[in-house]
């Protein structure tokens, strides 16, 4: 059974009184919702100022493999996840190789209004790379439907719901990873959850943030009857409207614009941490801070790899941090079979942004890391159905037997419903590849192309052969 909020306060509240405050940075690096990476540069002169006098001294200068703070001063809880037992288990790490963290926000409204456990409400992918000092933020957003590794697809902020609803492996958390796993094609490390209301409280402890607000906005605070309507120009927003204006999805840009204004909030809170005044007020909060926020964040992080991770950051130049928004020229705008209006994910185009993002020689194009053309379709593995849409008996026996000498081997052949007069090709899963390849064997007029997204469709590639295939093809 999952641990209460309560009980998981109690389990902190045993940390010793020298990592109190240490728990405190904890709550920096991991749960200012999507602040995380960004408040890294500032733990360093905090630790420093908090430091245990029994503590040893590490200088920046030291390799990545040593630990900053050895796990024996920290006790029990320094290799303990921060998290219900049902959590995704902590990852090793030896501090050199490149390490992932996913930032999920959780909207308990959902709670709230009886409809169970909640969806996220914002993703972002953190990664970082202690050798080239580099780092990576991507913000993924909420209608992009997706598989859902062992369920059915949805929107992608649904994969955490269902992991707390029906009991997976590692819990909402997990799931969530493992199908960002999937979208992206990279492994996730580490995550961290934390609450609106913690987010909210967070921001008020710390004065409110600024924010050059670029156009008029009316934004919805969690409440009722309580819009409110911000004017263009720099001015500090306490907790409740920094939260409303980083969700606010009623500009033109929509999900987009929402995740370069989560972007810009998270500045907002790192300028306001690195602001001279703001240490002084950080040690004078810092119980309130404390109990803020370790009731609503939750983290595969350790104690000790925290810490780890606080004394590399900083040694990120701001310059080296990148960041992107899966946006525009990544998806294309759909309906859902339910009649959900979604994002349909442009694999390539994901995965081309991807590279830009977290390597740090930018863009790498299928052509520099793949030669050959055939190792990119197996890759892709996906299984087509060859069906016959003409009058001719057999055609697509014999085009799935040329297929396969041609070296795609998951192929099946049927009867399509009805007749064809132009060869059609159905892309369900995202192929562009096994797509192309197709295409240019089969003759295919990129007019009759269709991408429509479907991760339950039994084939990944469907081609309806038609009159033109059967009257000219290219077969022995």
């Amino acid at each position: 059974m999952r641990r209460s909020r309560e009980n998981r306060r109690r389990q902190r509240s045993s940390l010793t009184p020298n990592w109190l405050l240490v728990g405190l940075i904890i709550a920096f690096l991991v749960a200012a919702g999507t602040t995380a990476f960004l408040t890294f540069v500032s733990v360093r002169d905090i630790v420093a100022s908090w430091r245990s006098p029994d503590l040893p001294e590490v200088a920046l200068e030291q390799p990545q493999s040593e630990n900053p703070v050895p796990s024996k001063d920290l006790g029990p809880e320094g290799n303990t996840p921060l998290q219900p037992d049902s959590g995704p288990p902590s990852q090793s790490w030896d501090g050199e190789s490149r390490v992932s963290l996913l930032v999920m926000g959780l909207d308990y409204r959902d709670w709230e209004n009886g409809e169970g456990a909640p969806r996220t409400d914002t993703m972002i992918l953190l990664s970082l790379d202690p050798t080239s000092r580099t780092a990576g933020m991507l913000s993924i957003p909420r209608d992009l439907w997706v598989n859902i590794p062992g369920y059915e697809p949805a929107k992608i902020n649904q994969a955490y719901r269902d992991g707390e609803l029906f009991d997976a492996d590692g819990g909402g958390p997990g799931l969530a990873m493992q199908t960002v796993e999937e979208l992206l094609g990279m492994e996730i490390d580490y995550y961290a959850v934390v609450d609106f209301y913690a987010f909210e409280q967070f921001i008020d402890e710390l004065g409110g943030v600024k924010v050059d607000v670029p156009e008029e906005i009316v934004v919805d605070p969690l409440g009722d009857n309580n819009t409110k309507t911000l004017q263009p120009g720099v001015q500090t927003l306490p907790g409740y409207l920094a939260l409303a204006y980083a969700r606010a999805r009623n500009t033109i840009g929509s999900d987009f614009d929402r995740a370069a204004r989560q972007q810009q909030v998270i500045m907002g809170i790192r300028d306001r941490i690195l602001s001279k005044e703001m240490l002084t007020t950080l040690i004078e909060r810092a119980p309130a801070l404390y109990k803020t926020l370790s009731a609503g964040v939750r983290t595969n992080l350790t104690l000790l790899q925290v810490v780890r991770l606080a004394w590399l950051a900083p040694q990120i130049p701001q310059e080296s941090i990148k960041q992107g928004i899966i946006g525009p020229d990544q998806v294309a705008f759909a309906t859902s079979f339910d009649g959900q209006e979604i994002l349909q994910p442009l694999p390539e185009e994901i995965r081309l942004l991807r590279d830009e993002i977290f390597t740090t020689s930018g863009p790498v194009s299928p052509a520099s890391t793949e030669t050959d053309p055939q190792e990119l379709i197996a890759a892709e593995n996906a299984y087509i159905s060859i069906l016959n849409g003409t009058l001719n008996p057999g055609l697509a026996s014999e085009t799935t037997a040329y297929l396969k000498s041609s070296g795609i081997t998951q192929v099946e052949s049927g009867n399509a419903e009805a007749l064809y007069s132009q060869t059609t090709l159905i892309d369900y899963t995202g192929n562009p590849h096994t797509v192309q390849y197709l295409v240019d064997l089969l003759a295919i007029s990129p007019d009759n192309v269709y991408h429509r997204y479907d991760v339950s469709s039994q084939a990944d590639i469907v081609v309806l052969l038609g009159e033109d295939w059967a009257s000219s093809n290219a077969m022995p």
